[in-house]
């Protein structure tokens, strides 16, 4: 059986995500849409059989797909969704799911009633480093956390209006509020505080704030502080610290740092991550079986719920439970 792939959207997630997959034996990407013609014929040219389309539902009539990648920005969820959910067709899709709670709560209820195969692209759930991390933190007790995503602003324009991104926090720091969730558990309250400090001095049509920092409370009792920044140079640091009882677990991109005791022990990742997300979700596509899927969307559902969250209580100067 080779499953048959189509990608919604052709800027860098969409591009990478095609590539890994044409790789793969037992799967062929057969499907572009993009925001034009033009940008789909493009991105189809590079994939032999592929064929590019200007809507979903222009390729969904045309052709037979077993699975869809959905690679577009915060805005332009909803329609996508919609579709694949109407044809009971599965889908793995990049985060975050949207810029409110609203769309996505409508989503999850339509993916509910279909009983869908879904998955979320929080990649850092597949790192061989948040494994050993959470194997280490089920031998101590999780005391607090602080993490990071702090960098420079994205050029495209829509990444900075609040209507386009929905900000950093949602659009961004997503990645560590997830694994915040992943490896210490549901977050059940949030205090935000945003600033505008230099961004909208020097670029146009900036309504997204460029610091922040957001205190979370946790059931299980521990407490998190995530900051993040888009108006440095270049990238400073992402990723979570998480301080125990036994010493600090650090968690980054590139793997786990284990500080016990002054000692300090490396779990590097050595695999892919999106490969691992990838073989996880078409694993499920072929068989029904979801166990390995890390982040499908109704999980993916409470990680969103904080960052709409985070950007409330800074727009209010409230608190917000949930």
């Amino acid at each position: 059986m080779t499953l048959q792939i189509g990608i919604v959207g052709t800027g860098w997630f969409g591009m990478m995500h095609a590539e890994k997959l044409a790789k793969l034996d037992g799967v062929k990407v057969t499907g572009f849409v993009a925001t034009s013609q033009q940008k789909a014929d493009e991105a189809s040219k590079r994939f032999e059989g592929s064929k590019g389309y200007s809507s979903i539902h222009q390729m969904l009539d045309d052709r037979k797909f077993d699975a869809v990648y959905i690679c577009v920005p915060p805005f332009a969820h909803g329609e996508i969704e919609k579709a694949l959910i109407a044809r009971g067709i599965p889908f793995l899709v990049e985060k975050p799911l949207g810029v409110d709670e609203e769309l996505p709560t409508e989503i999850l209820k339509g993916i509910e009633e279909k009983k869908l195969i879904t998955s979320v692209g929080y990649h850092f759930r597949y790192m061989e480093g948040t494994d050993r991390a959470k194997e280490l933190l089920r031998e101590r007790t999780a005391l607090m956390a602080l993490g990071y995503w702090m960098g420079s602003m994205p050029g495209v324009s829509w990444w900075r209006k609040m209507e386009g991104s929905g900000g950093q926090f949602v659009e961004q720091t997503t990645h560590i509020v997830d694994l915040l969730r992943y490896t210490l558990g549901e977050v059940s309250e949030v205090y935000a505080a945003y600033g505008e400090r230099y961004m909208s001095t020097v670029e146009e049509g900036v309504s997204v704030p460029d610091v922040g920092t957001v205190t979370l409370k946790l059931a299980g009792g521990a407490v998190a502080t995530i900051s993040n920044t888009c108006a440095i140079p270049a990238g400073d640091r992402s990723g979570l610290h998480i301080y125990t009882n036994k010493g600090v677990l650090e968690l980054g991109h590139s793997g786990l740092i284990d500080t016990e005791a002054g000692r300090k022990t490396e779990y590097a990742n050595r695999q892919d991550p999106y490969e691992l997300e990838n073989d996880a979700f078409l694993h499920a596509v072929k068989t029904g079986d979801t166990s390995r899927i890390r982040s499908t969307y109704a999980d993916a559902m409470q990680t969103h719920r904080v960052t709409v969250a985070a950007n409330d209580s800074a727009r209010t100067g409230l608190p917000v439970k949930l």
